[in-house]
């Protein structure tokens, strides 16, 4: 979907393989300001792995991963101030276990964008706030909860400032009690105008926050289009009897 303006980040026939196994076979897309791009599909699809990629936590075997104009894939770059630009929310959390709530939000920024402890603080108070977890603050995290846990990522997270957010299945280990208050702060950031991939198998979700959805098969946007149109009049067949299995209960209305 072209916007005015240039794109914030550009993914260029992006392959990866493991072995044998090709995992991503060409991937192209642009993402602008305030886009929210869920990306679905079967597992083994290659959705986690675009997302490891662009966060070059796996290193592409060709292509380009162009951000605000310069290949990030190129020598020199500066990974971490990278990473802090386009920041990633894990499935697994990746909090420090032997640090407090606070300071797994302020570690960052202190280390990658050189900020004084006091601002640090001051912002990692402000995004922990923001995520519902400022009582939280003095626990660690084997203290609370998976979704608390999740909540503090994101927050860790846009304390960096981030251009864009890459949002890896962040719900996938959740208990079912605790996905709807991790999903309500992404739809939040989300209608905040928040830059936003989200690899998603919470297909309602993707339908309501979506400016785009990809749908991945075989290691390609196999289709793509606007969350109406994709889940309301998928064209492809394997599109269709992807959604198909989702129809029922909760997951899509309709």
């Amino acid at each position: 979907m072209k916007q005015s303006g240039n794109a914030i980040l550009e993914v260029v026939d992006l392959h990866k393989g493991f072995g044998n196994n090709p995992v991503l076979n060409g991937i192209d897309f642009e993402v602008y300001t305030g886009d929210v791009i869920s990306i679905i599909g079967a597992s083994g699809s290659g959705k986690s792995t675009l997302l490891r990629c662009i966060n070059q936590l796996e290193m592409p075997g060709s292509g380009e991963i162009i951000y605000r104009g310069e290949n990030m894939l190129a020598r020199g770059v500066n990974i971490n101030e990278y990473r802090s630009r386009v920041g990633m929310v894990f499935q697994s959390f990746n909090l420090f276990n032997n640090m407090t709530v606070l300071e797994n939000c302020m570690v960052g920024q202190m280390k990658v964008l050189g900020r004084s402890k006091s601002e640090a603080h001051d912002r990692a108070l402000e995004y922990l706030s923001k995520v519902g977890m400022s009582a939280f603050i003095k626990a660690k995290p084997k203290q609370i909860s998976g979704g608390q846990k999740q909540r503090v990522a994101i927050a860790r997270a846009l304390a960096m400032d981030p251009d864009i957010l890459l949002f890896d299945e962040p719900t996938s280990a959740l208990d079912p009690e605790t996905v709807g208050e991790v999903l309500l702060v992404m739809q939040t950031l989300a209608e905040e105008g928040m830059t936003m991939l989200v690899v998603t198998h919470e297909m309602a979700f993707a339908q309501d926050i979506s400016s785009q959805v990809f749908f991945m098969h075989e290691g390609k946007i196999h289709e793509r289009g606007t969350a109406a149109d994709l889940f309301g009049n998928p064209e492809k067949a394997e599109t269709r009897d992807f959604l198909s299995r989702f129809r029922s209960g909760r997951q899509i209305a309709g």
